[in-house]
């Protein structure tokens, strides 16, 4: 999947992987008690970028996190210096 968002120096373009709504045991969570998740797909990185490639899991920190919606689909502008790990 291409990105309609070019990042530029050290920014990494994400989408945040699929919230879960129920539980193991089957129990359907409302949105109130639904976490927001830190995990994400990596979907462009910037040219400075050096820790990070496209298709990574990464976890993020910190709140200078842009949120965008696309045709549909919500992306994360993130610092590389805000991503903490790749999975």
């Amino acid at each position: 999947m291409s990105t309609p968002i070019k990042p530029l120096a050290d920014r990494v373009v994400a989408v945040r992987d699929e919230i879960k709504t129920k539980t193991a045991s089957g129990i359907y969570l409302p949105d109130a008690a639904q976490e927001k998740a830190v995990l994400c797909e990596v979907k462009a990185v910037g040219p400075d970028v050096k820790g990070v490639k496209v298709g990574d899991k990464i976890v993020y920190g910190g709140y200078n996190v842009t949120e965008l919606k696309i045709d549909g689909t919500d992306y994360l502008i993130i610092k590389e210096e805000d991503v903490l790990a790749t999975v």
